[in-house]
């Protein structure tokens, strides 16, 4: 098993995919490393890209109004996203760059050890649920695979780009919350 240090160096010397030639920083994650909830994204963009860390501009500000509004905060979450590196001009990362990736996740999903995995938005959700999966029509549907309850729900940027989705995604957020009560009543 790799440990966190052999993990954030291996990952910020990685030149596996072109996106590597034009980062600023790695963006491996940050929160709770011990986490019952994690959160994941597609990848870093501008802001995540210059400050090394993950949702830290617009989105990032939303995304903790939404954990405060179910009484979470970033020291008690997981975040991260599926690339480490910014693609270009925030566009979608290419599947080959996910695929270069996906491993560095692997091993943080398996150094967390989290509960539940909530997928921000349709390419983390692509990912990790089905590579069918359609974020509209699939939000809010609970998946169990490998011990973990997955969920998916809009990116927070979504929602600032269109307020129609903020409702749905508070209801999932709402559903996050009563998963992980129910949870840890078990424990």
């Amino acid at each position: 098993m790799i440990t966190w240090e052999e993990l954030i160096k291996t990952a910020s010397n990685c030149h596996r995919c072109p996106l590597s030639a034009e980062r600023t920083n790695v963006v491996i994650g940050m929160g709770n490393k011990n986490a019952d909830i994690m959160f994941i994204g597609e990848a870093p963009g501008y802001y995540e890209d210059l400050e090394g860390l993950p949702f830290v501009g617009k989105a990032g500000q939303l995304l903790d109004k939404m954990l405060a509004a179910i009484d979470l905060n970033r020291e008690q979450v997981y975040i991260a996203n599926i690339n480490k590196c910014r693609p270009p001009n925030n566009r979608d990362p290419y599947p080959e760059e996910q695929e270069s990736c996906i491993p560095y996740l692997k091993c943080q999903i398996l150094l967390v050890k989290p509960k539940i995995i909530c997928c921000l938005g349709r390419i983390s959700a692509q990912r990790i649920i089905d590579k069918d999966f359609r974020i509209t029509n699939d939000r809010g549907v609970w998946h169990e695979r490998k011990g973990y309850s997955i969920i998916a729900t809009y990116h927070p940027s979504a929602l600032l780009r269109d307020e129609s989705k903020k409702r749905p995604a508070w209801e999932d957020f709402k559903s996050i919350r009563e998963k992980y009560n129910k949870l840890m009543n078990k424990g």
